[in-house]
């Protein structure tokens, strides 16, 4: 896998759906940045999804998971907040609140655990009660 193109590509996706985010749903142009976005995730799960798909089924055993694995499209979160570029300029996402797949593990009872991707680098991360707290999976070449 390659996995600089995969972070792009995934980039890509993230700044189509934080500018979905910035416009109203009665904007014109938003029908299209849609249709755009829904293109680019689909030709995501098609050119990564065996791959990404065997990562989550490693994780979802580490976590002692029976939740069914995903496209990795269902892992994108709805929002993401890019912060401040590195000095290489690259410029890494925050995920807030209840953003990803719900999973449910008999080792977290009666937490909110779920799991998001997100890019620079591409990674799976666990988040629990809200709060990111370990990159389960980190895309390595």
């Amino acid at each position: 896998m390659d996995f600089k193109k995969l972070d792009q590509d995934l980039t890509e996706i993230v700044e189509k759906r934080i500018a979905l985010s910035k416009i109203p749903y009665a904007d014109e142009s938003y029908d299209d940045i849609e249709e755009e976005l829904h293109d680019l995730e689909d030709d995501f799960n098609e050119e990564y999804g065996d791959e990404l798909e065997s990562a989550l089924e490693k994780i979802y055993d580490q976590l002692k998971s029976d939740n069914e694995v995903l496209l990795p499209s269902a892992y994108l979160a709805n929002v993401y907040h890019p912060m401040k570029p590195d000095s290489f300029g690259k410029v890494t996402y925050e995920v807030k609140g209840g953003e990803g797949v719900p999973i449910e593990s008999e080792q977290f009872d009666k937490m909110d655990v779920r799991l998001v991707l997100i890019p620079n680098p591409t990674r799976f991360v666990l988040r629990i009660n809200g709060k990111s707290m370990k990159d389960l999976w980190v895309a390595r070449g």
